[in-house]
């Protein structure tokens, strides 16, 4: 957990979890580590998802159900589960949590519980970007930036399995991993520019923003559509967040620029923030189960090497997620 925001992450003894009429206790058996947890820290976020310090850092779960509340249905004590709580109620790097029963599904059976940890807000978020937003249809072109990593391993694999052509970055040495989960035009970054070598995409996942995301609007066709996952927000988003006058106003200006270059392209971009759904969990579990889908784990940690494993993220170039194993022997 982190008592102020740009303090360290540091372990901590907190309160049993409050088990409201809807909610499911869950051990936490292991817990997927994502970027978002050391840019929640930092308050990169704070303007839309303003968490009140200290906070129980932790998005990803997979576990099992020790009770749950009088209005639970569809889940019993000993259920292998796995889930993304929603925003402000997060705090999976814990033994237990209680979860909302909407955001909670059953693990697929065909994984490992440390392999169904790392997928919960990677896996909602390629399919919310791809499913959701993009409606990606069978022999469109999608472009997927930084293929080997979290979101980018699950959305190659998703976008495949809609029946796309896709396009991938990455560094030179994954390109052989990138390929076996199906790309089919693999762009070394280091070498190679993505934005002159291709062209007429309709869809482009983009988990970097800046300068990346400014560039891959060149490659979409007319009425193509870029998909940002590190921002800028959009005046959109903001007005459907709910956010008061004051942040819209501030939203609308940090992305003023790329939407202004977007519509010059006759293309468009849109923001999203993932958010947790039981129901596609449901769903993601089922193309897991069929082999259409599998996650990529490239490290795993012991529980009492969270706080290394957090300070770690920024710098260490890991294939797909690292996983907390929270209990151990969960292999």
């Amino acid at each position: 957990m982190f008592d102020r925001y740009k303090q360290p992450v540091h372990e901590a003894d907190v309160p049993e979890p409050v088990v409201g009429d809807q909610d499911v206790l869950i051990r936490v058996d292991a817990a997927g580590l994502n970027h978002l947890d050391e840019r929640l820290r930092a308050g990169e976020f704070k303007a839309i998802l303003p968490y009140e310090p200290p906070v129980t850092l932790g998005h990803d779960l997979a576990g099992t159900v020790i009770r749950t509340g009088r209005s639970v249905t569809g889940f019993t004590a000993g259920d292998r589960v796995y889930s993304r709580p929603r925003d402000f109620r997060i705090g999976t790097f814990a033994e237990r949590i209680a979860v909302d029963q909407a955001d909670i599904a059953q693990a697929p059976a065909s994984i490992s519980t440390i392999e169904a940890a790392s997928l919960p807000l990677v896996a909602l978020t390629a399919w919310q970007a791809l499913v959701d937003k993009a409606s990606v249809q069978p022999r469109q072109k999608v472009l997927v930036h930084a293929g080997a990593g979290g979101v980018g391993t699950i959305a190659i694999q998703l976008a495949k399995h809609l029946g796309a052509h896709v396009a991938t970055t990455v560094s030179g040495r994954n390109a052989d991993i990138v390929r076996e989960l199906g790309a089919d035009v693999v762009i070394d970054y280091r070498t190679q520019d993505f934005a002159t070598e291709l062209s007429g995409y309709d869809i482009v996942l983009d988990p970097l923003g800046g300068e990346n995301l400014a560039r891959s609007l060149r490659v979409l066709r007319r009425g193509g559509k870029a998909v940002g996952i590190s921002g800028p927000p959009t005046p959109e988003f903001a007005k459907a967040a709910g956010l008061n006058p004051f942040l819209r106003l501030a939203i609308a200006a940090l992305s003023r620029r790329i939407r202004a270059q977007a519509k010059k392209l006759g293309v468009s971009y849109e923001f999203l923030l993932m958010r947790a759904s039981g129901d596609q969990l449901r769903q993601i579990a089922e193309l897991v189960n069929a082999g259409a889908v599998r996650p990529v784990v490239g490290a795993t940690f012991g529980f009492d090497r969270t706080v290394q494993a957090l300070e770690s993220l920024g710098t260490s170039s890991i294939r797909g997620k690292a996983v907390i194993d929270i209990t151990g022997g969960t292999e």
